[in-house]
Order: C-alpha cells, then structure tokens, then sequence
C-alpha cells in the first residue's frame, strides 16, 4: 500500500532532506527547500540480473549515422546558435530574465515555422487572445490577418490535456511556455517545483524522441539569474540557450551554453525595437556605431563569441579618490580580472594607481569572459590615466600575464580578418613563438613581446 510522507527539496538543485533547512548543503541557497508530499510506492523484489529487455546491443559499424535533415528557417542569427537549424525530434530549453523577450522571440519562431508546417504554441501565462494582439502588434502593426497559417494557439497548464492537443494535431514543432507552469496530477508537488519540471521535462523528452516533435521549453530563471532546476533541466534536454542582455540597452545575445547538434558558446545578436526581435547582422559595426574617435580611454577588443568574431569598445575611466580606499568598478568584464591588469599596471609599469578610482566598461552591454581583452582594458587605462587618446584605427588583441607579457591568443586570423574587414588599420598582437597565421594585406600588424612595447605603440603622442 502506498504511503504518504513529507520531505523538503531544494528548487535550485534537487536535494532532499526530512526536515527543512534554512540553507541547502549542496548548492549553498538559502530558503531553497520546499516542503513536497511524495507518495511512495512499496518496493517489488524483482531480479536485477539478467532481466529480460527488449533492447538489442549493436555493433558501431551496423548503425546508421545518417544525419537528420534540419528545418530552415529564414533567419539567420537564431539557425546559428542551434547549428544551422531546428533538428527534429530535438528537445530545447531557452531561458533569460522575465521581459528580456523569450517569448517574443519563440513567437516570432513559430510564425516562420508555420509557413511550411504545424506549429502548437502552449502558454500557461498569457491567453490566446494577448498573444494574438502581441503578434498583431510587433509583426503586423495592427493588421487583422498575420501570415501564420499553421500556428495554433491554447492556454493549458496540464501535461496531460497538452499531449491530448498534441495526439489530435500532430504538430511538427511543440511550445511550452513555460515549462514551470505544467504540472502532472499525479504529482503533489504545486507546478513549478523540482519534482513537477523534472518529471514534465522528461515526459516531453519521451515525446520529442519517440515522435519526432520538436520541443522548445522557454524556462524561468532564479534571482541570480540561472535557470530554476538549472541541474535537472541542462540534464534532459538536447541544448540550453539563455538570451541575455541588459534592460536599459535594446541589444540581446542569444547564448547557446550546450548543445548536442552543433557548437557551444555560439552567439547570436538580437535588437527589440517596435517590430520584435530584429537580427543584427553584423554586430561588430553595431556596437561600434556611437564610438567617439579620438577619446581618451576609449580602445576596441577582438572578442570570439563561439566562432564569431565581434569587435567591442573598451572605456576605461581614472579619477583620483576622494576616500582611503580607492574604488574598482567593472561593467561587462569581470572584476578579479580587472583587479590583475591594474596590479600588473602598478607593478611592472609603475603606474600610480593606488590614489585613482578606476571603472571599465564594454560599451553596448556586452560581457567579455575571455582574457583576449586583457590588452585593450590595459590601454584603455593608461589613456585615460594619462589623458591621451588610443589611435582610433587601431585594434588590440593579448593576454597579460603577470610578469607583464603577452600571451597568444587562439583564432587570431579571424579576429585580425574581421577587424580588417570593418575598415581597421593596424593591429597590436603578442609576439609569434611558434604560431603560424595568415596576416591580412591591408592591416598593419605589430606583434609585441611585453605591454611596456604594446603601449608605446598603441598611445598616440601629443
């Protein structure tokens, strides 16, 4: 006979505990554990040895590896992050910030879609009716007819109802929005928590592989802005996108963080404006579109964002301290990262930055992770330090390490073709041991041993 007992779960990574615990042992949250019912069944004494399966083990060479056909879109920046298109059968989870515009964007998806097959869009937040009026207003601008023949709308929330929907239509592409809202009546547990979106998402894996539906799942994501159930979740599906971006800046970058069918990491660059989710082509020429020639502070990073080169401008700020500790503010890079340029600045370039607030910041909000930039937060710097301007055809691409020198870099060609291709003149890059790269004719590369060399040719002299 089953028998019901009470247990509390972290919502951040699944662990379990019989009595409620201010913080989780695992993931270190606080106030993560929720009280959940579980019903346990009694245990069956089954034999575990030589169970009989219908699987049948198969030599490597008698299994077919022919390649699934993907699903063109006419898109080009989010058929990139997944690798060239949708993948039947394929099961994705697209996560980011509430109003960053997942659902704008899934919607401008399932309406490209629709032109050639089925699209079921679920939505357990907005009515059919708010989204008909949001599609009316980003995409058609009030128009009464949008060109979506194949897309249906329902507002459910129970799993079982949505795969009654989908038994009946047989769409070629499923949406769930959101994932946190489903719930199974056979569970306990309210919608939402561990054990309701680990059990929903491993149904909808079930039907994505059986069936040949593609799933996306547009997820929430936790004040400290991962996905919630981010364990349970990146485990079962097929690829995890985020789409990020900074609410006072109208740039988006779609993330791709795994992905079983083509490269992680890859990016694709959105802009929300009145007609929804705008593609930028070229993101390189975006971001440097307001730069100010000739400032002091100001320098451009080549940063490889997957396989995609972007240039990004650098603003490094110095101001003398007002207090005995001076401040150190990033925004877009990271801070300990900072903190090592200006200790090798004071260090190896006697540079007096004890008595300076410094800020750095990557204009157009994007984050740099990749020691790349190294070299141009550096320049950015001292120009600012000594209130000099960088030479504005210039690019500088190296990693400082702490005895002052510059380390190479990988996918230098790119970043130096891309660089040339935006109409720069010169480039500042580490010195050559034993790497061997195509240089592109019209850019004037200069390699460079130490930062002490790189600056000198970088600050222009008055």
């Amino acid at each position: 006979m089953a028998k019901l007992h009470t247990q509390y779960v972290c919502q951040e990574c699944g662990r379990a505990s019989i009595r409620p615990l201010g913080r989780c042992p695992s993931c270190g949250g606080w106030d993560t554990m929720v009280e959940e019912v579980i019903m346990s069944q009694p245990k069956k004494h089954t034999k575990t040895l030589f169970t009989p399966t219908n699987s049948k083990p198969l030599k490597l060479n008698e299994i077919t590896s022919d390649s699934e056909e993907r699903w063109l879109l006419d898109m080009i920046e989010f058929p990139r992050v997944l690798g060239g298109g949708i993948v039947p059968g394929s099961i994705v989870l697209l996560g980011g910030d509430p109003g960053i515009g997942k659902s704008t964007l899934m919607l401008q998806v399932a309406i490209k879609i629709s032109h050639n097959r089925s699209v079921l869009y679920v939505s357990g937040e907005e009515s059919a009716r708010q989204i008909k009026m949001r599609a009316q207003r980003l995409f058609e601008r009030g128009k009464k007819s949008i060109s979506a023949q194949d897309l249906y709308l329902v507002t459910e929330t129970n799993l079982d109802a949505i795969f009654s929907h989908v038994e009946q239509m047989k769409p070629a592409l499923l949406i769930i929005d959101s994932i946190q809202t489903v719930y199974i009546d056979g569970l306990s547990s309210s919608s939402g928590s561990i054990s309701q979106v680990r059990e929903c998402a491993s149904r909808l894996r079930g039907l994505a592989k059986s069936t040949g539906i593609a799933v996306f799942l547009i997820g929430h994501v936790t004040k400290e802005g991962m996905i919630a159930g981010p364990r349970v979740l990146e485990h079962i599906v097929d690829t995890v996108l985020h789409l990020e971006g900074d609410r006072f800046q109208s740039y988006r970058l779609l993330r791709s963080m795994k992905n079983r069918f083509g490269p992680t990491s890859e990016v694709g660059v959105f802009e929300m404006n009145e007609r929804g989710m705008a593609e930028v082509v070229n993101p390189s020429e975006a971001f440097l579109a307001e730069r100010m020639v000739d400032a002091p502070g100001s320098s451009i990073a080549v940063t490889m964002e997957g396989t995609r080169p972007i240039l990004v401008e650098l603003q490094g700020l110095t101001s003398p301290t007002n207090f005995g500790n001076p401040r150190r503010t990033t925004n877009g890079i990271d801070y300990n990262r900072l903190l090592l340029i200006i200790a090798v600045l004071t260090r190896r370039m006697g540079l007096g930055l004890s008595n300076q607030d410094v800020f750095l910041n990557v204009v157009g909000g994007l984050r740099v992770e990749e020691p790349a930039a190294d070299l141009a937060a550096a320049v950015a710097i001292i120009s600012s330090m000594k209130d000099v301007p960088v030479r504005a055809d210039l690019v500088l691409i190296g990693e400082i390490g702490l005895s002052g020198e510059l380390r190479w870099v990988s996918q230098m060609e790119l970043r130096l073709r891309e660089a040339e291709k935006l109409g720069f003149k010169a480039a500042i890059i580490p010195k050559r041991a034993r790497a061997k790269i195509e240089i592109p004719k019209k850019l004037n590369v200069f390699e460079a041993r130490s930062l002490d060399q790189a600056v000198r040719n970088a600050i222009m002299t008055k």
